[in-house]
């Protein structure tokens, strides 16, 4: 199965936010077809979580956290993100802001 272009997929995780009740922002507007999307979860204390993705040994889509399973300063996560766009303008940057700190992914999370 091929995945969803970015701008379906993108607005498939802005339903499941906003039906949830949070707030989901797209900071960074990448390639509608082919743009890799970069998450960040917006948590308490400024604090933020991001979201990669990846492919697993069966050629599924994953996510990873980049900085690391632990929430970071979110001006560090903003730094990242900058540093990633820098390299490749066609990337997606969403933000999801969620008083639950819920980031709305149905693919797994990779904990390695």
């Amino acid at each position: 199965m091929t995945d969803l272009r970015a701008r379906f997929w993108v607005d498939a995780l802005r339903w499941r936010a906003e039906s949830a009740g949070a707030s989901i922002y797209v900071a960074h507007k990448g390639d509608p077809d082919a743009g890799v999307i970069l998450l960040k979860t917006l948590l308490p204390e400024r604090m933020a979580q991001l979201y990669a993705p990846m492919r697993n040994f069966e050629g599924e889509r994953v996510w990873m956290t980049p900085l690391g399973s632990d929430p970071v300063p979110e001006q560090d996560a903003d730094a990242y993100a900058r540093r990633r766009l820098e390299d490749d303008p066609d990337l997606w940057l969403v933000e999801v802001d969620d008083p639950h700190g819920r980031h709305f992914l149905n693919e797994a999370i990779d904990k390695s």
